[in-house]
């Protein structure tokens, strides 16, 4: 109670200091001393924790707007594929990324990007599979982004890469009215890279921007 008296420890402060006589003396200006030295280590260390998350962020904003800039570049549906699966997977230091589309006709896991080595870029995907590899409960809406370590649900996301991939950040992509839904898979091989705890707000302009390109590729 004494030592959280403003003006008690300014006093205590002031005052000069007396050696300590017998079991029963407690130094108090001493205890504030000590008190306020674990409050300054606490606060440097919260100003070291806040400055490096703002440096993080701030390198983060860089790269989602350098994703955008070099998807906007394509001149092409397939080179806007290559830009995906090469310049952004570099830019945004991915292992893997697919492009999952809902289908009625084709195949489940069937590649449906250009033949060559673009070909598994885009994987078809099961009618209201998204939803389900999304949230595992049809009562649950999903959300537009969710981040998390690996589910083996959704047979033939990642195809042949599946078994490394250990965290995914996946964005729900809305096509337009009449048209199926489609799926961005960002798989990483570090099961830490994506996790619930983490702000999605960037992964979340990503995939706008992503979405609007692609309805624009695909009409």
């Amino acid at each position: 109670m004494i030592l959280e008296d403003r003006d008690l420890m300014a006093a205590l402060l002031e005052a000069g200091g007396t050696a300590s006589e017998g079991r029963n003396v407690v130094d108090l200006r001493g205890k504030l001393v000590d008190r306020l030295e674990d409050r300054l280590d606490q606060l440097e260390e919260t100003h070291r924790t806040v400055i490096a998350a703002a440096y993080e962020n701030l390198a983060g904003t860089q790269q989602i707007h350098r994703a955008v800039l070099a998807l906007l570049d394509a001149t092409d549906f397939k080179d806007f594929l290559n830009i995906l699966a090469q310049d952004i997977a570099n830019i945004l230091s991915l292992d893997v990324i697919r492009l999952g589309l809902e289908s009625s006709s084709a195949a489940p896991g069937q590649a449906l990007g250009p033949e060559g080595p673009l070909a598994t870029t885009v994987i078809a995907l099961p009618k209201g599979s998204i939803d389900a590899y999304l949230t595992g409960n049809p009562e649950i809406t999903p959300r537009r982004v969710t981040l998390r370590p690996t589910r083996a649900e959704m047979d033939g996301l990642y195809t042949n890469q599946q078994k490394w991939v250990q965290s995914e950040a996946l964005i729900k992509l809305d096509l337009g009215q009449g048209t199926l839904p489609g799926l961005l898979a960002l798989g990483c091989e570090d099961s830490q890279r994506f996790h619930p705890d983490q702000g999605a707000d960037l992964l979340n302009f990503f995939g706008l921007a992503f979405e609007k390109m692609l309805r624009r590729w695909l009409a």
